[in-house]
């Protein structure tokens, strides 16, 4: 089974956010970039234990410059048997989706794995344009999955409960909480992940489709007020005067 991986990176939690040029802008500078976690912990993980429960090969794709070949090389040491990077800057999920698309369609992949979304700008949409340029079946937000000769049974997520479905491969599946357990590189991955292949490929030049106009920081939370236990009275009269609940 020929699986492919949609890795991105995003900036680590903890960094602090800030923009340049009016806010137009986000700011790089000293910004410590990881691989979106929805991507590694679900996406790729699965990628890897479908392979290692059915045979197969496991590639990963990114679409980005020569600096996030850090976060493709984790990749690799946790498992990935090679990965390609396509060479341009990611715009939008629509560019995104465009170029995986081109590189994707003379693959013959049985399935396309990614997160169900990244940690930055949290859009949800690379997986269901990914599916429609390659004309496959999309299953979003799958918490499980079980592979049956060339069909997947999924579980996902819906309100009041979990929706079980069914479809044939090729599929894009998008990955959320629940797909796989994250697993650690240790240190003969990492070794081996210089060696792996890491093939550059050029754009299909596909066009972004959105642009930013504005960047803005959320409103600062507002200070936290210290309430005895025991003076309930004082907490029932804050939440009903004051912050207005009940």
């Amino acid at each position: 089974m020929k699986i492919l991986v949609c890795i991105s990176k995003a900036p680590d939690t903890t960094t602090k956010i800030s923009f340049t040029d009016g806010d137009t802008k986000f700011d790089e500078s000293g910004v410590k970039y990881i691989v979106n976690p929805y991507d590694e912990w679900y996406a790729l993980v699965k990628g890897l234990e479908i392979k290692e429960a059915h045979g197969g090969t496991v590639t990963t794709v990114t679409v980005g410059t020569a600096e996030d070949e850090a976060t493709i090389r984790k990749a690799l040491a946790i498992g990935a048997d090679d990965a390609t990077r396509i060479d341009v800057k990611p715009e939008d999920g629509g560019q995104v989706a465009a170029e995986i698309a081109h590189f994707a369609k003379e693959g013959g992949y049985d399935l396309v794995l990614l997160g169900k979304e990244t940690i930055d700008y949290n859009g949800s949409q690379v997986g269901g344009m990914l599916a429609e340029h390659l004309d496959m079946p999309f299953i979003s937000l799958a918490e499980s999955m079980t592979i049956n000769g060339t069909t997947a049974t999924l579980d996902k997520e819906i309100i009041g409960g979990i929706q079980t479905v069914e479809a044939d491969l090729p599929l894009v599946v998008s990955c959320a909480k629940g797909m796989a357990e994250q697993r650690i590189p240790n240190m003969r991955g990492i070794m081996a992940a210089r060696k792996k292949p890491l093939n550059v490929v050029p754009s299909s030049n596909a066009a972004k489709q959105t642009s930013f106009e504005k960047y803005a920081l959320p409103a600062p939370k507002s200070a936290v007020k210290l309430i005895d236990p025991n003076n309930m009275d004082e907490l029932v009269e804050l939440l009903h005067n004051e912050a207005k609940v009940i």
